[in-house]
């Protein structure tokens, strides 16, 4: 099958190689095992440290990290409620050195390829157990549930919509957007042209691993998720030139969209055609009458007052809650939007900074993209840039994604979220630096 079909691959550096395959098993186990993802998802942290301190310390990227790290001890000192600012800093600055650590793992296109072949892998088992809590109402006993450090709830939760081994289903929607993307860039970049008449069994398996992340993604219910789903394939029929697939799914968004908006007869006429599922869900009419601290306008126009009495410094991590407790008196654990609840918790200062130091990244990455896309250089395989590409798509798809919800409080995808950011930072720094380099 060649070498991109083994499970583990090497590191061109030697030093870097034991780094390297925890790295790999970890996030392998990650989904399932999140214990034991974790560890060596740490150990690869740890190694990484151990050979590379001198060059991480060094990068300037590292150095801004640092600032702001500095930033949100601040806001911690001065917060509202200091505790609950504290355990908010493990949230962020445990994260801050596994992006260091895996910017400098991750040097090459193979890498991101290899990446992105464990992480479809590791979802197969993922959307299983979803479509099994779904049509076969399975459910984790209790001991096995705090063995595995989740639970499966038959029926999903909220019942009705799929949530697998995540709390929640929107947080499955957000894993899900990850692998979905990954998983089809990782396709494309095998069967350019979509002829599976002529594909190999494992471009089959993948096509169906993409498929059935597609299917899981609908099944739980996020119309954030499906959403951004649309614009990702659009964003890859663009990048490939394929216009027949863009006027496609231009074409089924807007006919759903019109069968949940448009005005009567259109709508009605619409709605005899597409599924209730779709437009009832994105009219609000299978969750009607939600109170008002439910509700996300409400809950960013209180975010939005709190930065405006606390520009300079916020309120403190972790403290959005109390506050909204104390004048909602409901619980809720966040604001669904990342931006809004990082404004109000650590001020003006530390969303400028925390959005300067990303938007400099996605820069260079795709900076790279289009010196690949436009130069002349022929040791840059297409395939690479589909994977590279994809790394963009996937992390542009969790910003859009935490504009509507907060991803950063679930550990596993927390952790991916970083993991995408590192990869695309790690590739651009090494090709940008030497343009000429060889991975392969």
């Amino acid at each position: 099958m060649g070498k991109y079909n083994q499970i583990l691959q090497s590191h061109l550096i030697a030093r870097l190689r034991p780094a390297w395959n925890f790295a790999q098993l970890g996030l392998l186990t990650f989904p399932l095992v999140p214990i034991l993802g974790a560890l060596g998802i740490f150990l690869a942290l740890v190694t990484t440290w151990r050979y590379k301190y001198r060059q991480i310390v060094r990068d300037p990227l590292n150095r801004g990290l640092a600032v702001l790290a500095i930033w949100l001890v601040m806001t911690a000192i001065f917060a509202d409620d200091r505790l609950a600012a504290t355990l908010g800093l493990f949230n962020f600055l445990p994260f801050f050195l596994l992006f260091a650590a895996f910017s400098t793992l991750i040097q090459t296109p193979t890498q991101l390829r290899q990446l992105s072949q464990i992480l479809a892998i590791a979802s197969i088992p993922v959307i299983i157990l979803g479509f099994g809590q779904l049509l076969l109402n399975w459910a984790t006993p209790a001991a096995f549930s705090g063995f595995l450090g989740w639970t499966l709830v038959a029926q999903g939760n909220p019942p009705g919509r799929m949530a697998a081994v995540f709390m929640y289903a929107n947080i499955l929607a957000g894993y899900l957007v990850i692998t979905f993307i990954l998983a089809l860039g990782l396709f494309l970049a095998r069967v350019p042209r979509f002829y599976l008449s002529s594909a190999s069994v494992t471009d089959t398996l993948l096509f169906m691993a993409v498929i059935g992340n597609f299917v899981a993604l609908i099944l739980t219910n996020s119309r954030n998720a499906w959403a951004i789903a649309c614009l990702a394939i659009l964003a890859f029929a663009v990048y490939l030139g394929w216009r027949w697939l863009v006027a496609g799914v231009s074409a089924i968004a807007g006919t759903i969209l019109l069968a949940a908006f448009a005005p009567a007869p259109l709508s009605l006429l619409l709605r005899t055609v597409v599924p209730q599922f779709f437009w009832a869900r994105l009219t609000d009419q299978l969750y009607p009458n939600r109170p008002i601290p439910f509700l996300r306008t409400t809950q960013w126009q209180f975010a939005l007052s709190l930065t405006q009495q606390r520009p300079l410094l916020g309120w403190g991590l972790r403290n959005f809650t109390p506050l909204y407790e104390k004048q909602m008196h409901v619980w809720l654990g966040h604001p669904h939007n990342f931006f809004l609840m990082f404004a109000a918790e650590t001020g003006i200062v530390g969303i400028t900074l925390f959005s300067l130091w990303v938007g400099w990244i996605l820069f260079r990455g795709i900076r790279l993209l289009h010196n690949w896309q436009f130069t002349n250089l022929n040791q840059i395989q297409p395939q690479d840039k589909i994977i590279f590409f994809s790394y963009l798509v996937a992390f542009f798809a969790c910003v859009l994604f935490n504009t509507v919800d907060v991803t950063i409080f679930d550990l596993r995808l927390n952790t991916l979220v970083w993991i995408l950011l590192a990869a695309i930072c790690g590739v651009a720094n090494t090709r940008l630096a030497q343009p000429f380099l060889q991975n392969r």
